[in-house]
């Protein structure tokens, strides 16, 4: 896989929406099960969602079931994680990943990364 850039962060009062894209290059996105990571100041990353090759499958954290919601168009060579009704404690750099191996959707060791965006939710 290439490369993986994120973009759509941004500041937003809580109650608000984003969307994030990440848009990967190459030619074989479609192999790649993908992630959505989040790392707050002074925590440790975490998944947030993730999604398997065809769409079909996809895991989400305690965190953020109801509210967030990953999607992926292979012919684009992107994902996305839509956030609704979002929370001060959603604040933090988000990053995308991508992972070749056939792996349980919630398992966190992703092997390609982007260099994230910073979502800022404001009360």
């Amino acid at each position: 896989q290439g490369q993986l850039v994120e973009s759509g962060g941004g500041l937003v009062q809580a109650g608000g929406s984003l969307r994030l894209s990440c848009a990967a290059s190459g030619r074989t996105f479609s192999s790649y099960a993908m992630g959505w990571f989040r790392q707050a100041p002074g925590k440790e990353r975490h998944l947030v969602a993730a999604i398997n090759r065809s769409g079909i499958n996809t895991y989400y954290a305690d965190s953020v079931k109801g509210r967030f919601t990953i999607s992926r168009d292979n012919a684009k060579n992107t994902v996305y994680l839509q956030m609704n009704s979002l929370k001060p404690e959603d604040t933090a750099v988000y990053y995308c990943a991508a992972r070749l191996r056939v792996r349980a959707l919630g398992t966190p060791d992703y092997d390609y990364w982007g260099q994230g965006t910073q979502v800022t939710v404001a009360s």
